[in-house]
């Protein structure tokens, strides 16, 4: 047994060492979910490009990683999630989303199984949502869905009572993009990164301004231009 005069010294300790081991195993949890969100990355954006090939060897990429993580942390959730109530059904229903898009492509069904992998994406941001984490691809997703209220817009009505809300969601993106700035992606430093979210700035500054100049044919052409620098950023890094 100790000595007594051991003890706080001892309790110390042990206070110091639990918080770093949950911190580790936080890091770790996020580490390997980024790792396999990038092949998940791949096959949304070759899904979307209506490859089958290419999308079922994506899906199977992201499902052996997705297996890999799920065999250390599916019976013990990292601390981050330890009271999420909602943490099995999380994982069912990636796990149930994966193999009926992989069924799908094998199918030669690209476009539903694109559909079927958006929610993937929507499970794994809701995730981090309940549980008050905010990453980079949360803030590339917060992006995407007011990226598409603009997309979703008629474009003979940029003029007229829907001119203030293309102005009212091109701040909306201003702000959100902004954020992705502020908070760069943990591979920031690649060669790629820079050029890439520089063209993705660009897209919403083109915006921004065609709505400050109030010409439809100049609004219409820059939320046609949203999308290719988005994506191109996402699947590389969001």
């Amino acid at each position: 047994m100790p000595h007594r005069s051991f003890l706080p010294a001892l309790a110390l300790v042990a206070a110091l060492v639990a918080p770093a081991a949950h911190a580790g195993k936080i890091a770790d949890f996020e580490a390997g979910l980024r790792k396999a969100y990038a092949s998940y990355r791949v096959a949304l954006f070759d899904s979307n490009q209506g490859d089958a090939s290419a999308t079922a060897e994506a899906i199977n990429k992201f499902s052996a990683q997705w297996a890999g993580l799920m065999t250390d942390w599916r019976s013990t959730p990292p601390p981050q999630y330890a009271d999420d109530p909602k943490w099995s059904d999380t994982l069912a229903k990636v796990a149930s989303s994966l193999d009926t898009a992989k069924a799908q492509a094998k199918a030669g069904n690209v476009p539903d199984a694109h559909m079927t992998l958006e929610a993937v994406r929507l499970a794994l941001w809701k995730l981090h949502e309940r549980n008050g984490i905010i990453g980079f691809s949360d803030r590339m997703n917060a992006y995407h869905a007011e990226m598409e209220k603009v997309l979703a817009l008629d474009p003979a009505l940029y003029t007229g009572k829907v001119a203030p809300k293309v102005a009212e969601l091109a701040g909306v993106l201003d702000y959100l993009v902004g954020q992705i700035e502020a908070h760069p992606a943990p591979e920031a430093s690649e060669a790629d990164y820079a050029p890439l979210e520089a063209a993705f700035r660009a897209s919403v500054d083109a915006l921004v301004n065609a709505v400050a100049a109030g010409d439809p044919a100049q609004v219409k052409a820059a939320i046609e231009g949203l999308r290719g620098p988005y994506r191109q950023f996402f699947v590389k890094y969001g």
